[in-house]
């Protein structure tokens, strides 16, 4: 996916020229990948989860020791 820094966007394959460069700007144009939001957001409710399961442990020893 084509991606102009000074841009700060995405591009199609019909905007850059051959040579690799933003048709806007001029600039060479990156391969730039970033992360999926449901990516985000999976990670976040991991770490809620996971911290909810450790308290649980922890209550759990002090009530058993």
């Amino acid at each position: 996916m084509p991606w102009c820094e000074t841009c700060d966007q995405r591009l199609e394959f019909d905007e850059v020229t051959e040579d690799g460069e933003c048709l806007t700007c001029g600039e060479p144009v990156t391969e730039h990948r970033k992360i999926p939001w449901p990516f985000k957001i999976m990670i976040v409710i991991t770490i809620i989860y996971l911290g909810y399961r450790a308290f649980q442990g922890v209550t759990w020893v002090i009530h058993h020791v």
